[in-house]
């Protein structure tokens, strides 16, 4: 390379550090990415365990657990540099980590109503371990469940970027912030949207396409904290392509929503809608 090319390289090279982060004080991607498959197979040993080798299951576990709790709590420990000191930030991630493992069990049963919920909502399942397996709304699902418990702790970045890698992988778009109940299920799901504020009730199956949204964001940051998504009560089912916005909008439970219809009002009970702002009973 010649030393005019070099010279402009060099001012590049300075240019960009001017606008330079601090990248230490960001949680890893790929060690969280990391986080979510070992979590996956301690909750499900029998899916995706590779190899025990000679060990015994229990040492393997709580050898894997020690993992994900080191791991888990240095990537908070990272993401929390910015709001204060690191003994603040250090005790925190501490506790929210073995938080997350304590809390494993009950995220598990929850889960395993997810999979019931697919497997009975699904003629084409042929077992609950296939849509342990296979399924991307059930993994969506799943990252959602441990996302928004750590979210629910206040720790910054690591939920979003568990929520986007399962975002990546399905095509589901789910917040963590958002309070789903139990027995939730995402046919297909590709295309998916469920926004922070967004409450579901137990019992809710989505089917591709649905958006779960805000009304507006033309205010920006001044709409941040307050119920901006719909609300989805009890045994509700959304068929592909609604779209449904506004904090105050309730769907009430024992609806049906047909396919491709634009909601911003609430749906009485026992309702189903069926095409563009029609109404049935």
């Amino acid at each position: 390379m010649d030393m005019d090319k070099r010279k402009i390289i060099q001012k590049i090279s300075t240019n960009l550090l001017e606008q330079h982060h601090d990248f230490a004080a960001f949680p890893g991607t790929e060690n969280i990415i990391g986080i979510i498959n070992k979590i996956r197979a301690a909750i499900y040993p029998e899916y995706f365990i590779e190899s025990l080798e000679s060990k015994p299951l229990a040492l393997w576990l709580q050898s894997l657990l020690e993992d994900i709790y080191t791991g888990l709590r240095d990537e908070i420990k990272t993401a929390l540099l910015k709001r204060g000191g690191i003994g603040g930030a250090a005790r925190l991630a501490d506790k929210v980590s073995m938080g997350l493992l304590e809390h494993l069990a009950g995220i598990k049963r929850m889960l395993k109503k997810d999979a019931e919920a697919g497997f009975k909502g699904d003629p084409a399942a042929q077992s609950i371990g296939e849509v342990i397996l296979t399924y991307p709304g059930f993994f969506a699902v799943f990252v959602y469940r441990i996302a928004h418990f750590i979210f629910s702790q206040g720790i910054p970045l690591i939920p979003r970027i568990m929520s986007e890698h399962a975002h990546s992988v399905t095509g589901i778009d789910i917040h963590p912030g958002a309070a789903i109940g139990e027995y939730f299920f995402i046919d297909h799901g590709t295309g998916v949207v469920i926004g922070e504020t967004t409450v579901i009730g137990n019992h809710v199956k989505l089917y591709q396409g649905v958006t779960l949204g805000a009304l507006s964001t033309k205010s920006g940051q001044k709409l941040a904290g307050k119920k901006r998504h719909p609300t989805i009560e009890d045994n509700v089912t959304i068929y592909s392509g609604a779209t449904i916005l506004g904090g105050e909008t309730i769907i009430g439970k024992n609806s049906t929503i047909g396919g491709n219809v634009f909601i911003v009002e609430s749906i009485h009970q026992n309702t189903t809608v069926k095409g563009a702002k029609q109404k049935g009973k």
